[in-house]
């Protein structure tokens, strides 16, 4: 089963989140029902769809005005650290009609955060596409100056979407396919840079700490509780000798007791392998680091927009 990392991109309202439920085929993210947005941070869901195993991460509108300095940095590096080591797509999300100042403000800055090499990554995906009057190609080749250069970066790769009705599962299998043959035609490797390539060596050396220090507390546990009831089973020991029960409830009591501290065993294990199991996940929300996300906000200043 192939695997495909994906990220999607866009202004506030363009309808990411609705867009990523379209593709995993159910309600993994919340989406708003209107133009404003109820995602506040990157959020990352892995599901099989059509044959691949999609890995999708939604993210919140980072580049729209009057966004907190610190919640931006969060929010970057989250998104970095979920699509590590690199996205073989990244779904620019536009909605149809008017290609506003704004919009095009936030496609630029997106393009800065992940580099001009992004481009051959990058396909756009239009939204309400219910709205269509004609064909979505038509549409395309009546666009303003603007969102043709956009599209002409992106090597004309687009999609649209009517996400109202999410049965039709054509338009999922369709996207993919022009996903694939952009991985294809980009020698079947991801996007990645030097951001990328520093957070993934970061993650794996996070994770691998995360690894040792949950292992090392599994077998502290074990030690403890082994330890704890021999103690018990000591004590129990003398004390059922003084009872004038018969040896099969004295056997009795001793197995109960073995039970309890079994269950005890089986749930630190239990809840020990599912930190380990979780630990890239514990991984990614590690911030990157200070001098790389001064590099980024750098980029972004010299746009001034």
């Amino acid at each position: 089963m192939s695997l495909r990392r994906m990220v999607l991109v866009g202004r506030t309202g363009a309808g990411k989140s609705t867009s990523g439920n379209t593709i995993l085929a159910r309600g993994a993210f919340r989406a708003a029902k209107s133009g404003s947005s109820v995602t506040k941070e990157c959020w990352k869901k892995t599901r099989e769809v059509a044959g691949r195993e999609i890995t999708l991460v939604d993210t919140p509108g980072m580049f729209d005005t009057d966004v907190p300095e610190q919640y931006l940095k969060q929010e970057i590096s989250k998104c970095i650290n979920m699509t590590a080591p690199g996205p073989h797509a990244i779904i620019l999300v536009i909605q149809l009609g008017p290609f506003s100042e704004e919009e095009r403000n936030s496609v630029e800055k997106i393009r800065a955060l992940f580099g001009e090499e992004a481009d051959k990554h990058t396909i756009v995906l239009f939204t309400r596409g219910d709205e269509l009057t004609g064909t979505i190609e038509e549409y395309v080749s009546e666009v303003g100056d603007d969102l043709k250069e956009i599209l002409s970066r992106c090597g004309g790769r687009y999609h649209v979407f009517n996400n109202k009705d999410i049965e039709d599962r054509n338009q999922v299998v369709e996207l993919l396919e022009k996903v694939d043959a952009m991985v294809s035609a980009n020698g079947g490797e991801f996007y990645t840079s030097d951001s990328y390539k520093e957070v993934d060596l970061m993650l794996k050396t996070k994770e691998a700490e995360l690894r040792r220090e949950y292992e090392k507390k599994l077998q502290e546990k074990e030690r403890e509780l082994e330890s704890r009831f021999t103690e018990e089973k000591k004590k129990l020991q003398e004390k059922i000798e003084a009872l004038t029960a018969s040896e099969q409830e004295k056997e009795e009591k001793i197995k109960e007791l073995e039970r309890v501290n079994q269950r005890k065993m089986i749930e630190y294990k239990r809840y020990y392998e599912a930190k380990l199991r979780e630990a890239r996940l514990e991984a990614e929300l590690t911030h990157i680091n200070e001098r790389k996300m001064m590099e980024i906000f750098t980029k972004l200043q010299t746009l001034q927009i």
